[in-house]
């Protein structure tokens, strides 16, 4: 029997499947347009970060839990936040640290006030998400973990970006 946690991983791990579509999509045209990879070597630590924050929560929350609405919609605005960013960046938006040289840095949208707000709102649904069902051991578990990433790939993208502006 599939309770709310289990469809909710369901639903984003659809999201997320679709993404990477999209960003293969992006990462193929901008690599023909000559686009430069930074970090790949990191790369799989972040599908297997986000695999397994998806399993944990559709396989370690119990079926009758019932969501906390409030987180839940929390969830929900962060998803729209997670479509502002990706359609700020439109053509450049990757799952990869790809920079193609010469390209203008994306300063509109979430960019106007945030350098990272990809980041930012993944942190906050990493830690929401199981949160919103009471699975306070997976939001840190993985907040952690995820922390950790961020603060490799941060130092990877800056670096990146550095040469652009």
């Amino acid at each position: 029997m599939l309770g709310w946690a289990q469809g909710v991983a369901l639903l984003v791990a659809a999201q997320r499947l679709g993404e990477l579509v999209y960003a293969r999509r992006n990462e193929s045209r901008l690599r023909a347009r000559s686009a430069v990879e930074s970090g790949a070597r990191h790369y799989p630590l972040f599908i297997l970060l986000h695999g397994a924050w998806l399993l944990a929560v559709f396989l370690l929350i119990p079926a009758d839990r019932v969501p906390s609405w409030p987180l839940l919609g929390l969830f929900l605005l962060l998803q729209a936040a997670r479509v502002w960013v990706v359609a700020t960046l439109g053509p450049y938006w990757t799952t990869r640290v790809l920079s193609l040289p010469g390209a203008p840095l994306v300063r509109r949208g979430p960019y106007r006030w945030v350098r990272h707000p990809n980041y930012l709102i993944v942190t906050a649904e990493i830690a929401v998400l199981p949160l919103a069902f009471g699975a306070w051991w997976i939001a840190i578990a993985f907040s952690l973990a995820n922390a950790l990433l961020l603060y490799h790939r941060i130092g990877v993208e800056e670096r990146a970006l550095a040469e652009r502006g």
